[in-house]
């Protein structure tokens, strides 16, 4: 049922990814609406060294009025459910065509693209839920407004927005450009929780194949390697979006954002070091249930073989008994039949020869292993 459900949800991904390709010859910058986006709520932010300010927008109108009068504006849409309100956006802050389009074409990769008087970025931000998901965000940079895009409400810029509000730190006596970096920072700082809680699944899963290997624990790993691999897909890329900032000269960003850039690439690069760690980790774990079933079919295998081993001298000596000879007709015909003690005899003989096997495998060590590993130590 499971896997019936994941496959449905990713087709019904790849259908909506379709849905929202622009038609074939369709020309540069055409918007596709996405059909399940959210309808869009504006929130703005402006402030300055002295002064902050915080309202929700209720059309472009109220945006117009209210925004421009302090020397930063952080401007958050959240959803992309309606197209006009975008191309409104694009008209009023003269936003290109082509950024636009990577706006409402989500999926697009971590980037960065410079153009005549702003900075498109795009990230990929991850979502407090379980399996990780993440949702892409963009960001329009000017000298002065930061115009950032949202697929659905919840975000990881709550503590930057507390920063502004208590005035902590020195973000609100920085431009733009440093409040573009707090977010980043905010969006990388949050895949560290979700790669912690992957290891300990990891930790726990260790345990549990060496204890007791089973096709759940395999099930288990292989969703964790998805997780993975998913968060190798954003990370990988933001590495390299990061690096382009901090690396090409921009007029929207300072030198002195760079440095605390080059402290977020360094981010991007230990959660690289996580991914690839905790994949090697996930790779190791199936090859450790590999050996441990392999381990526990070779002690099954060897438990058979020792209760055959026995059984068989016990089957010689009742299939002997069993010949339907006449003692009567001979004397050597088993005159051990006609025998007072002749049952309790064979039985006991059997049970002499199955001691002495029993012995004979655990002098060689073959059965009772853990109980002759345990001897020494208890002894001590």
């Amino acid at each position: 049922m499971t896997a019936n459900r994941k496959t449905r949800s990713a087709s019904t991904k790849r259908t909506v990814r379709r849905e929202r390709r622009a038609p074939a010859g369709a020309p540069p910058g055409t918007l596709i609406a996405d059909p399940t986006a959210v309808p869009p709520t504006i929130q703005l932010i402006a402030y300055g060294p002295n002064d902050f300010e915080e309202h929700d927008i209720r059309d472009i109108e109220d945006l117009r009025r209210k925004a421009g009068k302090h020397p930063v504006n952080w401007i958050n849409i959240t959803g992309l459910g309606d197209l006009d309100l975008i191309q409104e956006l694009g008209s009023m802050f003269n936003l290109h065509r082509l950024a636009l389009e990577d706006v409402v074409n989500l999926y697009q990769r971590p980037k960065t693209e410079e153009y005549e008087d702003h900075v498109f970025i795009v990230t990929r931000m991850i979502r407090a839920e379980h399996p990780a998901v993440t949702e892409q965000v963009s960001m329009f940079l000017r000298e002065d407004m930061l115009l950032t895009f949202q697929e659905r409400p919840g975000d990881s810029f709550e503590p930057v927005r507390e920063r502004l509000r208590g005035d902590r730190g020195f973000i609100r006596e920085r431009k733009a450009d440093y409040l573009a970096y707090a977010l980043l920072d905010a969006v990388i700082d949050g895949y560290f929780p979700a790669l912690e809680a992957c290891g300990e699944r990891l930790e726990n899963l260790e345990d549990i194949v060496m204890a007791t290997p089973g096709a759940v624990q395999v099930a288990r790993i292989h969703d964790i390697k998805g997780e993975l691999l998913a968060l190798r897909r954003a990370i990988w890329p933001q590495r390299e979006m990061i690096n382009a900032l901090t690396r090409d000269s921009s007029l929207n960003i300072s030198d002195q954002t760079r440095v605390y850039l080059r402290d977020c690439y360094d981010h991007t690069i230990q959660l690289m070091d996580l991914v690839e760690t905790y994949r090697e980790i996930a790779f190791g774990l199936i090859d450790l249930y590999l050996s441990s079933a392999s381990a526990r079919m070779n002690e099954i295998m060897k438990v058979l073989t020792v209760i055959a081993t026995i059984f068989i001298p016990l089957g010689f000596i009742a299939g002997l008994y069993g010949m339907n000879f006449d003692p009567g007709a001979s004397p050597w015909n088993m005159p051990e039949l006609k025998w007072y003690w002749g049952y309790p005899m064979a039985m006991g003989l059997m049970a002499v020869v199955a001691l002495l096997l029993l012995y004979y495998f655990y002098r060689k060590g073959w059965i009772l292993e853990r109980w002759r590993r345990r001897v020494p130590r208890d002894r001590r």
